[in-house]
């Protein structure tokens, strides 16, 4: 289990307000471990799967919800963009630089917009695979 995926866990963690034992229980009925650290990666997303479907899951009034982010989070990984390559773009298309500052209707726009994006990917990972197949 990376840092960054740990770091997500607390951080909603901390956005549902779980006190340390709650959380050890969901972890343990949700994953079968009662540590973060022990995590597959499809343990984790499993785990952050469960998160977005509980009934805390805005993180604010009218604002992003976490399932928005998790999968926004989720696409820029499929991309692959770094973080300051996701920042520039969204600051430069949206004109926000932080995820918690969008409204739900902003994030949609922004997931419509990623998932444009990586339609258009497929076929230059296929062209990027057969060069490096020759080479």
């Amino acid at each position: 289990m990376d840092r960054k995926k740990l770091a997500v866990i607390h951080i909603v963690k901390k956005e549902l307000s779980l006190s340390d034992e709650e959380y050890r229980n969901i972890l343990e009925r949700v994953t079968g471990v009662r540590s973060a650290k022990d995590l597959t990666d499809n343990q984790f997303h499993k785990l952050m799967r469960y998160f977005v479907r509980t009934r805390h899951y805005r993180v604010t009034n009218g604002g992003i919800t976490l399932r928005q982010e998790y999968y926004i989070r989720q696409l820029k990984e499929r991309l692959q963009w770094d973080d300051s390559h996701f920042q520039n773009y969204i600051h430069k298309y949206f004109h926000k630089r932080e995820l918690n500052t969008y409204t739900r209707h902003d994030a949609s726009n922004l997931i419509v917009a990623l998932q444009a994006i990586l339609k258009t990917l497929p076929d230059k990972k296929q062209i990027y695979r057969k060069d490096a197949e020759k080479n």
